[in-house]
C-alpha cells in the first residue's frame, strides 16, 4: 500500500532494526540457530518484509501456518526452508511439494500419504500435554505405527513440541521436555533438528534449547516474563475533529460515558475493524490511554468501527498524530487494558493500516 504521510489517517511504523536486535538477543540466549515464526502475516507487520530483514541472523528457515502464507513468502523470493506448523492434510500434499514446504506430522495415516508420495523433509510434532496436535507421548498404539513408518522414511528431518506455559510454569515446561526426550528416545533415531522452545524457552537458555528455537513475540516487540524487548510496533492515528462538550454531555454509541464537567473531546482516526479492540478489560487492569502530543489522554466511551474519541486538556489540532501503543505506552500495556494479550493486538491490525518500515538502527 503506498504511504503518504499527509494523506493517510492511520498507519503502523514497523521498526526492522529492532525486530532484527531482538532475534539476535534469542539467539544469544539460546545458543541455537532461530526458526522465527513469521504466520499471520508476520504477526500483523507484514511476513515478507520480516523474513526480509530476518535474513540478516542466518535463520535456519520460517515458521508459517498457512499455504496462503507460505506462497507469499515464496512468491517474494524467500528460498530457506518453510516449516508449516499447522497438521497435514493428505490432500493438500501436492501444493506442499509445489512451494517445497516441510509439513508438521502428527498422525500416522497423513506420514504414510507423505511418505508414499516424496522422500522431502517433515518434522514429526509430539504432543507433550498442549492437547492441540501432534501424536501423543503417551499414545503407544499410534507411536508404535509411526515407529514403523518411520524406519523406511528418508525425509524425516525434525521433530518438535509446543510448551504450553513456558513463561511461568518451570516444571510444567521440564515436565513437557522430559515428556518429549522420553518419547524421542523410543523413536527409531534422533533427527537432525529437535525443536520445542518458542521466545519465554529460549529466553532461558541452553536447557530447553534443542537444535532451533521458534521465536514469536519477543521478536515482534512483547515482553516475555522480565526481558524487554525492543518495541518494533507503533499504532498510530491522526486527529480528525475536536469540540467543546458541557458537563452531562455524552460521547459514543450507548452514552457509555458522560462528562462530568465541561472539556475538550477530540476524535481519532482508528477503531475496531483496525484492531483496536473495542471493549476494555476487566475492572482494575488499568485505564485505556493514548499518548497525544506527549500527554496521555484517557480513551471515552466505546471504541467504534473507524474512530474513538479522547479527553483532551492540552491543545489539539486537527492533523496531530496519536500513538496508540508503540512510544509511552507499550504494547503490552494496552493489550492488559482492553483485555487481551500483545500477540492479538499485532495480529489483529487491519490491511487498510499501511507498514511503513524502518530499516536502519
Amino acid at each position: 500500500m503506498t504511504f503518504s504521510s499527509e494523506t493517510i489517517r492511520a498507519w503502523v511504523d514497523v521498526d526492522l532494526a529492532a525486530l532484527v536486535a531482538n532475534a539476535r538477543t534469542i539467539a544469544a540466549a539460546s545458543g541455537s540457530r532461530l526458526l522465527p515464526m513469521v504466520k499471520a502475516n508476520g504477526y500483523g507487520l507484514g511476513a515478507v518484509e520480516v523474513a526480509r530483514a530476518l535474513e540478516s541472523v542466518d535463520p535456519w528457515g520460517f515458521g508459517i501456518a498457512s499455504l496462503d502464507e507460505a506462497e507469499s513468502l515464496r512468491t517474494a523470493g524467500i528460498s530457506r526452508p518453510i516449516l508449516v506448523a499447522t497438521p497435514l492434510l493428505p490432500q493438500w500434499i501436492e501444493r506442499y511439494l509445489e512451494l517445497d514446504l516441510r509439513p508438521s506430522i502428527g498422525d500416522p495415516a497423513a506420514l504414510d500419504a507423505w511418505i508414499s508420495r516424496t522422500a522431502r523433509p517433515f518434522h514429526l510434532e509430539i504432543d507433550t500435554g498442549m492437547s492441540r496436535a501432534g501424536v501423543r507421548w503417551d499414545d503407544h498404539a499410534a507411536l508404535g505405527r509411526l515407529r514403523a513408518s518411520l524406519v523406511t522414511a528418508p525425509g524425516w528431518e525434525g521433530a518438535f513440541t509446543h510448551f504450553l506455559d513456558a513463561e511461568s510454569d518451570m516444571p510444567g515446561t521440564e515436565r513437557q521436555w522430559n515428556r518429549f526426550q522420553e518419547t524421542l528416545g523410543t523413536l527409531p533415531r534422533r533427527p537432525a533438528l529437535v525443536h520445542a522452545a518458542n521466545s519465554a524457552a529460549a529466553l532461558r537458555g541452553k536447557c530447553f534449547a534443542g537444535d532451533l528455537v521458534r521465536p514469536g513475540i519477543f521478536l515482534y516487540g512483547g515482553a516475555v516474563s522480565s526481558a524487554k524487548p525492543r518495541p518494533v510496533a507503533a499504532l498510530r492515528a491522526r486527529v480528525i475533529a475536536t469540540r467543546s462538550i458541557a458537563r452531562d454531555d455524552t460521547v459514543g454509541y450507548g452514552a457509555a460515558w458522560r462528562a462530568a464537567q465541561p472539556g475538550v473531546v477530540a476524535t481519532l482516526s482508528i477503531g475496531y475493524a483496525d484492531g483496536f479492540p473495542r471493549s476494555a478489560g476487566p475492572q482494575g487492569l488499568g485505564p485505556r490511554e493514548i499518548e497525544l502530543n506527549g500527554t496521555l489522554v484517557p480513551l471515552l466511551g466505546r471504541v467504534t468501527m473507524d474512530m474513538c474519541m479522547v479527553l483532551v486538556k492540552q491543545d489539539v489540532a486537527v492533523g496531530d498524530i496519536a500513538t496508540v501503543y508503540g512510544g509511552v505506552i507499550s504494547i503490552d500495556r494496552q493489550a492488559e487494558a482492553a483485555g487481551t494479550i500483545s500477540y492479538e493486538l499485532l495480529t489483529r491490525l487491519g490491511p487498510r493500516l499501511p507498514r511503513r518500515y524502518r530499516r536502519s538502527p
